[in-house]
């Protein structure tokens, strides 16, 4: 009897290894993120939602190291104390690496920039539209006064505006108008 006993243990004892390396394995096999200021740990991979940099640990030992115990676990209050949990601060989350918070200073720097050019353009514009829309109403009212106009042609001559030559600017001056003093086009805004 003392026989089987010892060839019972002797082949438990690797069998029991095998599954302790085996659960090793898979323990290492985990995913690990941030998700409203708590750890999530699962064996698939997180949604689609939970962003790159909340990863803090992927399975093989890829992403980013693991947060230090203090920071990731929270204190448990004493019992006299309220339950209720305290909002999450900025030393439970992980922390941006300064090189981070430059980028988005820059980033929001140049929006910035961006966006004031984009209101000197829109304002440059509407100051020509304004000043068109100005001419135009002018030279619209003095070709309807029936004052007798006349132009310089090519040559530097003075010529008389005909009835036909009226009609044409007349409609061309309305042109201006319609579209100057009216509201901003949608395609240029």
């Amino acid at each position: 009897m003392p026989q089987k006993t010892a060839l019972l243990t002797s082949w438990r004892t690797p069998v029991a290894a095998g599954f302790l390396l085996l659960a090793c394995s898979l323990a290492s096999a985990q995913w690990v993120w941030m998700e409203g200021g708590r750890k999530v740990f699962s064996d698939t991979a997180p949604p689609a939602s939970v962003p790159d940099k909340s990863i803090v640990k992927r399975p093989g030992g890829g992403g980013a190291p693991m947060l230090p115990p203090a920071a990731a676990a929270p204190s448990t209050p004493a019992e006299g104390e309220a339950t209720a949990q305290a909002p999450a601060t900025s030393t439970g989350a992980p922390q941006l690496p300064a090189g981070d918070k430059e980028l988005e200073a820059r980033k929001k720097q140049a929006e910035q920039a961006e966006e004031a050019k984009r209101k000197a353009e829109e304002q440059r514009i509407a100051k020509a539209r304004s000043d068109n829309c100005a001419r135009a109403r002018q030279a619209k009212a003095t070709m309807d006064s029936g004052v007798r106009l006349a132009t310089t042609n090519a040559k530097g001559e003075r010529e008389v505006m005909d009835d036909k030559a009226r009609a044409a600017e007349s409609r061309r001056l309305d042109d201006v108008v319609r579209s100057d003093c009216g509201p901003m086009p949608k395609a240029a805004q």
